[in-house]
């Protein structure tokens, strides 16, 4: 025997080690993109209802989770799981101990434990402790005994010897359970062939099957095909007796577990301000080995739990029902700048956490009651140190170091400490009122100093601007003097180079008449010639300097105006540009200059040809100069029309900025006026209706005795009734056989008599199943519309209907 189990063994460690190495995959691309462990993402000390995130949703259940932080020591993940009536939640594998807390409703709780299967009743208020590696599905109850109930269950999920905050490797990877069916069909064909031992058959099956969610409707006990093959591979895989987790009835009243009823046990502390009653493993023995504790606490009208600390551990709770307020004070081992203290509102679905040495106190309003329940993050006794009435740690402390911490006279310390007769939970009225009046007034503070940042940082930006502006302005006048320095160092230079000009060109006309002398003395006829040819040269020299310094004075006049014009245009162009401007009409004038020389050296016709070549090499530069400064005048325009649009933008911008803003001022003083007499109405509201229930409640009492008779005459006639339906059903079963036997055996006897071909018959086949489809279909539209149509009297049904039925009949039997 033990060489076999040693056999199937083998293959499930191999399936095993390839579940293991795929799942480390998955923890790396997870922690690659910066996913909260579980997939949940972490919120505050307090997550609303309406916060909580879908993990599942079907018509007949809902699963949602939150992962709550304490600012402590960390985050805690719950699950909160929603059945329909008659629905089953399908069999998953635990990666992480599982603390649970049964709201409404009742059920049955399956689980593997070691080599056992067990299984227990759930009722409201059980609570219990599943292992991490156990197997369990649960499957809710039709119906209580009052009513339909949705059952409800709240689930804390820890790893066995790390508390609730450390999170396991297999709660990163996958989250806190996985689905059995993931885990065997995750392998290939071939693998599950061996491992099993079966035909291929069984595992087409398997995989030819359609994806199910994790909450079904309740199936049947003949579908389980699929599922005793899951439930091998579990066998496989722990290596535990022959046990099926499905077959239940073999074993019932066998290893059923013993949970432990919150409103069945006695109360730890009651008075008539409330309740409180907590489980540790002294109470519940699953809980041994574990980290986590439970807790319930039910404030009356108008109380409060005292302000308390806990030394050993943290509290993470649920509101089960009303609505309160929760004060949690920030303690002094905790970082200043990561710390505060805490007012916040909670109703029935919200989820908070307090850490350890933190003082608490929840408060219920003077109109309804406040019941939450929890988990703590210890089940060892944790003896909460409460400041307040005949169990205050205050008591014990000596009062002249307690006088002198508070800084107070012991006649005063002793009116403190000894007014409270009561203890633990205490009355309270309109305390949590005040709680809340304080809450909302805190917030507006917090969204008025939240106006003022944003107004001050907007002065500062108006004054950054303002700055800027005055610094664009300096430069512009800094910009503006450089380049009047320029431009009065330009004419200087143009004034010195034109009056070294005119000394040279004097000198050069005195060595020319020395010259001339010197030639007449020489010889008398050429001097003659050469006087006549100097007189005229001397002529059109007078006339050339004329005409020079008429073309200069004209030069120099239109310099000047295209000097003035320029300097408007310059004071909107960039340095850049004055720069490259600058370059081209000095290297310009260069030039002009060495043509200048060039053609005084030359003589006769060369002077006038290039006199001609000067004046057209003037008007093109003049054409250029022209054809630049319109450019530059067109750019100046352009950027100048751009900064009065950007400016305008800008202006009408911060217009419809500050016009956004008064809007949304309004609207908020208007939305918290509406809720102020939305409050006033609901109050008033729940008043009349408390007076109305009351009433109701007393006529109902009467109602009920009458009812209670009439239901077991019901239940009788339906009882009658479907034994009638049963009897009917059975018959339309054997007369649709024997009619399929006689329609078969009437086909076989026509096949044989007029012996028909292999094809002939597979075509008279075909069309005899097309035309029985037909017939079955016409008849269930047929049923369709009269059961629309109301409840008929099955004799009254058509010959088609009542075959229908038989056919629907017979296939569910199937």
């Amino acid at each position: 025997m033990v060489k076999l189990r040693s056999c199937l063994i083998s293959p499930f460690l191999v399936m095993f080690c390839c579940a293991i190495l795929a799942t480390i995959s998955t923890v790396i691309a997870a922690g690659a993109e910066g996913e909260e462990p579980g997939g949940v993402r972490a919120s505050g000390p307090l997550v609303k209802r309406e916060e909580r995130r879908a993990l599942v949703s079907t018509e007949y259940g809902q699963i949602s989770a939150v992962r709550v932080r304490d600012t402590v020591n960390g985050s805690y993940l719950l699950h909160f799981i929603t059945l329909e009536p008659n629905s089953l939640f399908l069999p998953v594998v635990l990666h992480a101990d599982m603390v649970f807390y049964v709201h409404t409703g009742s059920g049955r709780l399956s689980w593997t434990d070691e080599d056992d299967l067990k299984n227990s009743e759930l009722r409201r208020g059980d609570v219990y402790r599943l292992r991490q590696g156990s197997v369990f599905f649960i499957q809710s109850n039709l119906e209580t005994e009052t009513e339909r109930q949705k059952l409800r269950i709240h689930a804390i999920f820890a790893n066995s010897d790390n508390g609730l905050t450390v999170q396991s490797f297999w709660e990163r990877a996958t989250g806190p359970y996985s689905s059995i069916r993931d885990m065997v069909l995750g392998f290939d064909r071939k693998v599950l062939q061996a491992a099993f031992k079966v035909p291929e058959e069984v595992i087409d099956e398997l995989f030819n099957g359609t994806q199910q969610p994790t909450i079904i409707h309740s199936v049947p006990a003949t579908k389980r095909t699929a599922w005793e093959a899951e439930a091998a591979f579990i066998r496989g895989l722990l290596a535990s007796r022959s046990y099926n987790v499905f077959e239940l009835n073999k074993k019932k009243g066998k290893d059923r577990a013993r949970l432990f009823n919150l409103f069945k046990e006695d109360k730890d502390f009651e008075n008539c301000n409330g309740w409180s009653t907590t489980v540790t493993r002294k109470k519940l023995s699953a809980l041994k080995g574990s980290n986590v504790g439970l807790f319930m606490v039910n404030l009356t009208a108008g109380s409060m739990m005292g302000p308390h600390w806990n030394p050993r551990a943290a509290e993470i709770a649920v509101v089960l029902q009303g609505r309160g307020m929760v004060h949690v004070v920030c303690s002094s081992i905790s970082n200043e700048t990561g710390c505060r203290n805490m007012r916040f509102e909670v109703e029935e679905g919200d989820v908070f956490a307090v850490p350890r040495f933190h003082p608490m106190a929840q408060m219920s309003f003077n109109n309804e009651t406040l019941v939450f329940m929890g988990f703590s993050t210890s089940t060892k006794k944790n003896h909460p140190q409460f400041l307040a009435g005949q169990a205050s740690v205050l008591r014990a402390l000596d009062k002249d170091v307690l006088a002198m911490s508070f800084n107070v006279t012991n006649t005063t310390l002793d009116q403190l400490v000894a007014q409270q007769h009561e203890s633990v939970i205490l009355g309270c009225i309109s305390c949590a009122e005040e709680e809340l009046r304080i809450m909302e007034e805190e917030i507006e503070r917090e969204r008025q100093e939240a106006r003022e940042r944003e107004e001050e940082e907007a002065r500062k930006r108006e004054e950054e601007r303002r700055r800027e502006e005055e610094e664009a302005r300096k430069r512009e006048e800094e910009e503006a003097r450089r380049q009047e320095e320029e431009k009065r160092k330009r004419e200087e230079e143009e004034e010195r180079r034109r009056q070294e000009e005119e000394k040279r060109k004097r000198e050069e006309e005195a060595a020319k008449r020395e010259e001339e002398e010197r030639r007449k003395r020489e010889e008398e006829e050429e001097r003659r010639r050469q006087e006549e040819e100097a007189r005229k040269r001397e002529e059109e020299a007078a006339k050339r300097e004329e005409e020079e310094a008429r073309r200069q004075e004209e030069e120099e006049e239109r310099r000047q105006q295209e000097e003035e014009a320029r300097k408007r245009e310059e004071e909107a162009a960039k340095r850049e540009e004055e720069e490259a401007r600058r370059q081209e009409e000095e290297r310009r004038r260069q030039e002009e200059e060495e043509e200048r020389r060039r053609q005084e050296e030359e003589a006769g016709k060369r002077e006038e040809e290039a006199a001609k070549r000067q004046e057209e090499e003037r008007r093109r530069q003049e054409e250029e100069e022209e054809e630049q400064r319109r450019r530059q005048e067109e750019e100046a325009a352009k950027r100048e029309e751009e900064a009065a649009k950007r400016q305008e933008e800008e202006r009408r911008r911060q217009e419809e900025e500050e016009e956004r803003r008064r809007q949304q001022e309004q609207e908020e003083r208007s939305r918290q006026e509406e809720e102020a007499a939305e409050r006033e109405e609901e109050e008033r509201r729940q008043r009349e209706e408390e007076a109305g229930r009351r009433e109701e409640e007393a006529r109902q009492g009467e109602q009920e005795e009458t009812r209670k008779r009439e239901e077991a005459a019901r239940r009788e006639q339906e009882e009658a009734r479907r034994q009638e339906e049963e009897r009917r059903q059975q018959e339309d079963e054997e007369e649709a056989r024997q009619r399929e036997e006689e329609e078969g055996g009437r086909w076989r006897e026509e096949e044989h008599q007029h012996g028909m071909s292999e094809d002939e018959r597979a075509a008279e086949g075909e069309r005899r199943r097309e035309e029985e489809t037909q017939r079955e279909e016409a008849a269930a539209r047929r049923w369709e519309r009269r059961q629309e149509g109301g409840e008929e009297d099955e004799t009254e049904l058509e010959g088609g209907d009542q075959e229908w039925k038989a056919i629907l009949n017979k296939r569910w039997t199937v």
